[in-house]
């Protein structure tokens, strides 16, 4: 079932409903309206003095009394049907009863109320008009109503038809109802299929009112710019990546074409060129790791959980001391219990790169600072820093500054640092330490509730 179809029937129905509670409503109004009326005036009859009709035809033609004693009999005899209801009441059952009858084909109100033994009734045959009646008994007062029950069904026949003409009406609205709301919705679709056919993310669709659709409109422009911008970083990292695996690969294609003349180079030399060719190799691997980590986008794999953030930077400095050493350069580390939310391989890469520049661009003999606490690490090191105008573009893939080109990497490690730490809803800035004098990086993670520590 179409969309269209399911509003074109759910206004249909709240229509059925309405009309079918409005007729029924109608029904019992008037019903109930004629009804009272002729129940009253029984009602009242039963109180005062009962007259006796006079003659059979009058039985059936108006309103009459009859008096039915427990043996089943009645005074006057009458062609009313005595049935066990009435019987009960002859029979000592007090109280009275208000029904609707049939007799002989004509719709009659029927009231019965039950007399206690020794009642005094109205009579013919006694001097007064009065009689006492030694058993218990029933009296019976019945007025016709065959034109009001005729004018009931007449009513039920008219508020049939209405009924039936409403939900036509009512269809053929809710028909031109929903083609006429759903049109901006039709519209909606057609932009968008024009936008799957044509793959064009630069489309953006008219943000109309401030409404559903309206607001249907914005936030799928907003997707549609997500989408353009995940286009646009994944051609320029594809671009950006092709760029830099070039330099690496044409200087092995050399080697390797050097490498076939290996008889004919000195032994010094050969030594040379296969620590070239494996240094390159150990490039590409790392650019190949390091594309492979920005791959995963901002949304790793794995549940997020509490992690002492010490401990991560604990591993991560201890490693980090082992290459440190090569330069003679000094890592210094004060470290304080915290924790925060995030996945431990994530976190420790993040805090690896940062210790790997710090210890790439450190002078050797010189130093580095290592400092968490309250959910923030700082890696400070003695290097040149970075400069005013290169801060803006430090996290930014394959960026390295002029002085930093000759020197082996990437260029991706801090963007994975910046991605890991967006990630997990935390912020990273670089400065000058005042004290060393080279870059600082601080990393701010978005501390727990839970301070016990184990």
């Amino acid at each position: 079932m179409t969309f269209r179809s399911r509003v074109i029937s759910a206004t249909v129905c709240a229509a059925a409903i309405a009309v079918v509670l409005a007729a029924f409503a109608s029904f019992i109004t008037v019903r109930t309206s004629l009804l009272s009326s002729v129940d009253q005036s029984l009602l009242q009859a039963s109180h005062g003095p009962t007259n006796d009709p006079g003659g059979d035809d009058s039985r059936f033609t108006g309103s009459y009394t009859e008096l039915v004693l427990a043996s089943g009999a009645t005074v006057p005899s009458s062609g009313v049907p005595i049935d066990s209801v009435i019987r009960d009441y002859a029979n000592g059952k007090s109280g009275h009863d208000l029904r609707t009858v049939t007799i002989g084909g004509q719709s009659y109100r029927e009231l019965i109320v039950g007399l206690p033994a020794h009642s005094i009734v109205s009579c013919t045959t006694g001097p007064t008009g009065l009689c006492q009646v030694a058993s218990t008994s029933a009296q019976l007062f019945v007025v016709n109503v065959t034109g009001q029950v005729n004018e009931l069904r007449s009513l039920v026949r008219k508020l049939l038809i209405v009924a039936a003409a409403g939900l036509l009406v009512a269809l053929a609205l809710g028909f031109l109802l929903a083609r006429a709301a759903l049109r901006p919705l039709v519209e909606v679709t057609d932009e968008i299929e024009t936008i799957a056919e044509t793959n064009d993310m630069g489309y953006r669709l008219k943000e109309g009112d401030i409404d559903e659709l309206g607001r249907l409109r914005r936030v799928f422009n907003r997707l549609l710019t997500s989408v353009e911008s995940s286009q646009y970083l994944q051609r320029q990292l594809v671009l950006d990546a092709s760029h830099e695996l070039r330099t690496p690969l044409t200087s092995l294609r050399t080697n390797a074409q050097v490498l076939t003349r290996a008889s004919e180079l000195e032994p010094d030399d050969l030594i040379q060129l296969t620590n070239d060719m494996v240094t390159q190799v150990d490039e590409l691997a790392s650019l190949v790791t390091d594309l492979g980590e920005l791959a995963r986008g901002e949304r790793s794999e794995g549940a997020v959980v509490s992690l002492r953030l010490d401990e991560c930077v604990d591993e991560c400095v201890d490693t980090a001391r082992t290459y440190a050493r090569i330069k003679d350069i000094t890592i210094e580390s004060v470290i304080e219990p915290s924790i925060v939310d995030g996945r431990r391989d994530r976190l420790v890469r993040a805090i690896s790169n940062l210790l790997t520049n710090a210890v790439k661009f450190t002078p050797p003999g010189g130093h580095i600072r290592v400092t968490s606490s309250h959910a923030s690490v700082s890696v400070s090191d003695s290097g040149p820093g970075i400069s005013d105008a290169d801060i803006p573009f430090v996290f930014d893939r394959f960026w390295r500054s002029a002085s930093s080109r000759s020197l082996p990497g990437s260029g991706l490690g801090l963007s994975i640092v910046a991605q890991v730490v967006h990630e997990f809803n935390g912020s990273v800035k670089v400065d000058r330490d005042p004290q060393l004098g080279g870059a600082r990086f601080t990393i701010d993670f978005a501390a727990t509730d839970d301070d016990t520590f184990q």
